[in-house]
């Protein structure tokens, strides 16, 4: 088994309840159980597209899954619940699902970076990520913890929700 991690966010059709709906979906997937999840985050929206704010959280999952398979199940996942890619960056969705992190790989290849390229730049995946693992190595790039310092305004962009 591989430890993963993986990032989730929605802005559309009840945001909390299809990220909640994700985490139960990760966790019946095939050679996979949810060992770990953050909070949720309520999050602002990035990348400068006028649309409501996010609810982000990460789960950490251990996985008898190739890299490949897993991103494949995210894909797979994303699509039962309606996503449908248009090809339009940062816009809303109903759900994203990220494969922020599998065991200790790096790969680059056409159909899966890990890990994830912008992973060390956005608070909305350092922040429920140091909480469920904050001293975890990412690959090339050092301890969560210390990512996690490096952003600015964390606090101006995240909120628990419910806190």
């Amino acid at each position: 088994m591989v430890s993963a991690y993986v990032g989730l966010g929605s802005n559309l059709a009840a945001p909390g309840d299809q990220v909640e709906r994700a985490l139960r979906e990760l966790d019946a997937l095939p050679q996979t159980r949810l060992v770990a999840r953050s909070r949720l985050y309520r999050t602002a929206p990035w990348g400068g597209v006028e649309q409501p704010d996010f609810i982000n959280a990460v789960a950490e999952l251990a996985t008898g899954l190739d890299a490949h398979d897993l991103m494949r199940a995210l894909l797979d996942i994303e699509y039962r619940a309606g996503r449908r890619r248009n090809g339009e960056r940062n816009g809303p969705r109903v759900l994203d699902l990220d494969l922020l992190l599998y065991g200790d790989a790096q790969i680059a290849d056409a159909d899966l970076q890990v890990p994830h390229p912008r992973l060390h730049e956005r608070a909305f995946v350092l922040v429920p990520l140091a909480e469920i693992a904050p001293d975890l190595a990412v690959p090339g790039q050092g301890a969560v913890r210390s990512l996690l310092a490096r952003v600015e305004a964390v606090e101006s962009v995240m909120r628990a929700v419910g806190a």
